[in-house]
Parts: structure tokens; sequence; C-alpha cells
């Protein structure tokens, strides 16, 4: 085990004392303290509807259920993101279109997103990567102006949706992040800025998208209904009293948790100045507010995955455990298999809109998907720690140098 982990949830004696109350009642789940827990993100957020599930990828899952999207219909999304987001796209029968990213901010931009819309395209998937905030402002007006209406073609609805799982505290412009799109999402897995445990929440303000994720969570049953009477092919996503209450708790203190992840970030930007072989992060957003989820710095282009490798043990060795994120989802094995291809059949090769477009079709994000690293970030990280992980990372770039140069006579 690492001496300075890159991740460990904030624990506070209230934490516990909430999750016992709930365990002195016979109230584990779809009790009281859910819709308590909801209504306190419905306050943070601004958003009329909080619907809590037991993922930040249920979540998503059940947005994308409850816009309605015709199988093969095109969703745009970066390539530079977890897993998950790709994951649901296909178990929803959804053509994944990919856009490149912003080396600076890791995010996509209006521009490139603008640039992928066809006739085809349903849906806008923003991801807000590790915090940093997605401008879903702009995101939002392109939808609404594009519509596939470019060359004369009838105007048709193009939804968006707001991957927020690593961004809950994020800002655009003055307006929570998650808030723009016809939903948004949130996580709460313990490396997040707050936990549950496990879990996540859809937010939304649209009634009908509302009423149709509660009723997708709870294997689709109808409230209107009797209890087993289904309405819809649903799915057993229900998040527990227990979870909710401990995000109850957490909740509470999200705003000092945000101020505290800031002058981590700024500690960590003092401390790396002095190291020209990494890439810092800016310590601010043109869109609005950062809300770190993990510290991410960049080696520098001479560089590569391997060095980026080599890195990552070397700091282990050193007891600081690091991340890489990520690796680009146009490039994952599923893309390639036998029994996708079968599946993808007569999707086309449009540029970037194939998913297991060639190396070299997203530049950006696969130049720094092989030399992003995330360093320990955490609530409870102090300043001697940054200190110690930041010297040892100087020392690990000295070595990699030294590695690098004994290749040459």
């Amino acid at each position: 085990m690492s001496r300075i982990p890159l991740a460990k949830p904030e624990i506070t004696d209230a934490d516990r004392e909430a999750v016992m109350e709930v365990m002195r009642t016979p109230h584990l789940s779809m009790g009281p303290k859910l819709q308590e827990f909801e209504q306190a993100i419905c306050d943070y957020t601004g958003s009329k509807h909080a619907v809590a599930v037991n993922s930040g990828t249920s979540a998503l899952q059940i947005a994308m259920r409850a816009v309605g999207l015709e199988p093969g219909a095109e969703v745009i999304l970066p390539s530079f993101a977890f897993s998950a987001v790709l994951n649901v796209v296909l178990q929803e029968g959804l053509r994944p279109v990919f856009v490149d990213i912003d080396p600076e901010t890791y995010n996509t931009t209006p521009d490139l997103v603008a640039a992928a819309i066809t006739p085809s395209t349903a849906l806008i998937l923003a991801v807000h990567t590790f915090g940093f905030p997605v401008d879903t402002e702009a995101l939002r007006n392109i939808s609404l102006r594009t519509g596939g209406s470019r060359a004369g073609r009838p105007r048709h609805t193009i939804h968006l949706i707001e991957d927020a799982c690593e961004a809950l505290g994020s800002e655009v412009r003055g307006h929570k992040a998650g808030a723009f799109g016809d939903a948004g999402l949130f996580a709460f897995y313990p490396n997040k800025q707050i936990t549950t445990g496990e879990g996540g929440v859809l937010i939304t303000s649209d009634d009908r998208m509302a009423a149709r994720a509660r009723q997708l969570r709870n294997q689709g049953r109808d409230p209107a209904l009797n209890w087993y009477q289904h309405a819809d092919i649903g799915f057993s996503y229900r998040l527990s009293d227990i979870n909710c209450a401990l995000g109850i708790s957490q909740l509470t203190r999200i705003e000092a948790v945000v101020e505290k992840r800031q002058e981590l970030a700024k500690i960590y930007d003092r401390e790396l100045s002095r190291i020209t072989d990494v890439v810092r992060p800016p310590l601010t957003s043109k869109v609005g507010r950062i809300s770190w989820f993990v510290y991410p710095i960049r080696l520098t282009k001479e560089f590569g995955a391997q060095d980026r490798d080599w890195f990552c043990e070397s700091m282990l060795s050193k007891g600081i455990a690091t991340g890489r994120y990520f690796p680009p989802l146009h490039h994952q094995p599923i893309l390639g298999s036998r029994s996708f291809a079968k599946n993808a059949e007569g999707w086309g090769t449009r540029s970037g809109g194939w998913p297991g477009a060639r190396p070299g079709t997203l530049p950006q994000t696969e130049f720094v998907a092989d030399r992003v690293i995330a360093l320990p970030f955490f609530n409870q990280l102090t300043e001697a720690e940054i200190q110690e992980v930041c010297g040892a990372l100087g020392e690990s770039i000295r070595e990699l140098r030294r590695k690098t140069w004994s290749k040459f006579p």
C-alpha cells in the first residue's frame, strides 16, 4: 500500500452518526432519507428534480433511456473520458461520434462539437472532465440552433446531457454544472468531492424526464398503478437510505470542500513551478468555477506513454500513488471486436464518427492520453504531503531523464 494514496474519502463523526441514525430505523431503502437527499441536491444545483440512483453510470443510462433516442442515432462525445460513457452509449444501441479536446482544459469545445453535428445527431454528451467546466451554455445554444437544419434539411431535436460525475460544485457562468442540459449527472464514488459510498444522481427540470427516470430506476414500476404493475422495462438502480444519509451529511460541506481543493491545487501549482518537464493545469477557467476532482499534470512532448508508465512505477516505489487518465475511447478493444462490428454494420467511416477511428484521428486526445498523470488529491491532503509528492516527482523526472539519455551513445 502506498504511503500517500491517490484518493481517500473524508468520513467525519457526523457522517458516521448520520448513517447510524438510519440503521436505528426500519427505513433502509426508498425511505425519507432518499427524498431528503434528492431535495438537498435540488437546492444545491438549482434543478427542479433529482433522482438518486446507485451510480453515475446508472444515472447516465436512465437519462439516455428517458430521452428516448432511436437505435443507431448519433451521440457526440469526447474520446478523452471514462469508459462508462461509451459503455452506456453502446448498451443503448447508439452510435458514438468522438470529438477531440483542448489539451489545456481536457474538455471538448463548442467548435469541435458543432463541426461534428450531422442530420443523424440526436445527442450531445458534454463531459466536465476532472471538474473543469465545459462550456455547456454554448453547447446548449448549439443544440437548439443547429438541430440538423443545415443544407435546407428540416430541423430536428438534438438533446444535451451533462456528465458532471467528476464536477459537483463546478459552475458555468455562475450556474452549477449539470443544470444546462435535458439532464445532468453526478457520481459519489469514494474518490469524488463527496461520497455516498456508491451512488449517483440525475438532475433535470423536465417533469416528464424526472417521472420516467424514477420509474426506470425501480424496475419500471409506475406509482400511479399497483406496486407490482410494471409500465416500462426498468432497472434495479435504487440508492439506499444508508447511502443517502451519508450524502446528506457530506453535502452540507461541499462548498468548503471545493474551496479546500482549490487551495490544494494552488499549493501544487507553486511547488511544481520549478519542474520544467511537466505541464501544470490552469488554476482558473474562462467558463466558470473549477471543482477539482483530481490534480492532473502532463509530461512534456519529448516523453511518451512508456515513459509515463515508468514514471508511475517510480513514484509508487517511493510510496506515492498516481493515476493514468484516460485511454482514448476510440481505441477501446471492444470497438474492434467481431461482435461489435456486426452490430455497427452500416455505420460508415466518417472521420471521427467510426468508433474504431484510426490513430491520428483525434491528435490532441491521443497526445494527452499518453502523458497525463493524476497526483494524490483528497480533502485531507496536507501541504507537507504535497511537498513530499513534488519532491519525489522531481526525483523521478531526473531518473527518467537519465534513463532516456542512456539510450543514446
